[in-house]
């Protein structure tokens, strides 16, 4: 590619500031970033990629904008956050090469697009995973250092006016912090917890050591290390293998009084068996950014349980995420152009 004088054809196929367009053409020259703001959806606050979902195109501009995303070698995003769009488009364009998604667990889009064999062979899809470790990672430090310092109980007693005995509070450095899940996130998660001074344990597949980790743990044995830890940090996708991993099996094992994090797929736990650990104590706090059902049921007793911290799948976002997701796919045009491994390529065969 690099020896051509054609530009690889980038369509953005989801709202992006012009700003950013730019960026992304500063970055590499050698893409032709190709974009019309009036036929995406109008982003409601920072990184809404699928847009407006009250603003609707005319036939017309539903064909254009088809058209536009279908003359495409490479799409920055799915087509309005859509896997049918992106099933449609993939039929439509054989010259489709590349698709990143705009989200950190973009590989379920691409499952539930629902596309054949050749379609997966075809067109390599990367997510952006890892632009988000830091958001992410502070969260679940701030969820840790909340269990640990009895939030709950000093938000209850400031509400009631109870100026109460003196009370030990835990300490970051005496705690052992399991994340469960080394991924970009995982990690992010694993150098914060260290730096801070806590004993850091990782769930980990492939045994490749991280920064940070004193002991990496077995997927398969994480039942018996929950056993010996004070705090768990949920960083995982969610996959098949991962649905409900946090389960009865892990929860009845739990040292008593754990802290638990869950910054991953809210897949990962399985919600009814978290109420009842928290209940009885064996978790003695929960904060969560991610959940089974999104947006959290009504009827969710999570709402209004005293030990849990609802977070409505924000902890992730920032002003500069749009920027980061923007130069993630700058890198990754540069990798395909030269003929280098892409990252954060999606699974597909578990979709993560």
């Amino acid at each position: 590619m690099a020896g051509t004088e054609r530009k690889l054809r980038a369509v953005v196929a989801v709202p992006l500031s012009e700003e950013h367009c730019r960026l992304i053409e500063e970055l590499e020259p050698r893409l032709e970033v190709v974009r019309d703001h009036s036929l995406v959806h109008p982003m409601r606050g920072p990184a809404d990629w699928s847009g407006d979902p009250e603003h609707v195109r005319t036939p017309a501009e539903q064909a254009a904008f088809e058209e536009l995303v279908d003359s495409a070698d490479v799409l920055f995003g799915i087509p309005d956050v859509d896997p049918g769009a992106l099933a449609r488009t993939v039929a439509a364009n054989p010259r489709l090469r590349w698709v990143m998604t705009t989200a950190a667990g973009g590989g379920g889009q691409i499952k539930a697009a629902n596309l054949d064999a050749e379609a997966l062979a075809r067109v390599v899809f990367t997510t952006s995973a890892g632009v988000h470790g830091g958001p992410l990672a502070e969260f679940a430090v701030f969820s840790v250092l909340a269990g640990a310092k009895g939030l709950p109980r000093l938000l209850a007693d400031q509400a009631a006016g109870t100026w109460s005995p003196r009370w030990e509070m835990r300490q970051l450095e005496e705690l052992t912090v399991l994340v469960v899940g080394l991924g970009g996130i995982g990690a992010a998660c694993a150098r914060r917890f260290d730096a801070l001074g806590a004993r850091v344990w990782g769930t980990s597949r492939s045994g490749v050591p991280v920064d940070g980790v004193e002991r990496l743990v077995p997927l398969d044995r994480l039942a018996e290390a929950v056993a010996e830890v004070d705090a768990m940090v949920v960083a995982l996708p969610g996959t098949a293998r991962t649905h409900h991993l946090v389960g009865s099996e892990v929860l009845r094992a739990v040292k008593p009084g754990m802290i638990l994090a869950s910054v991953g797929r809210g897949s990962v736990i399985d919600e009814r068996e978290l109420v009842a650990a928290l209940d009885d104590g064996r978790v003695s706090f929960a904060a969560l950014d991610v959940f089974e059902i999104e947006p959290l049921p009504a009827s969710s007793p999570l709402w209004s349980h005293p030990r849990v911290l609802v977070s409505p799948h924000t902890a992730a976002l920032d002003g500069k995420e749009e920027e980061r997701v923007a130069r993630r796919f700058a890198e990754n045009a540069s990798r395909l152009i030269d003929g280098q491994p892409l990252r954060a390529v999606v699974d597909t065969v578990e979709f993560y």
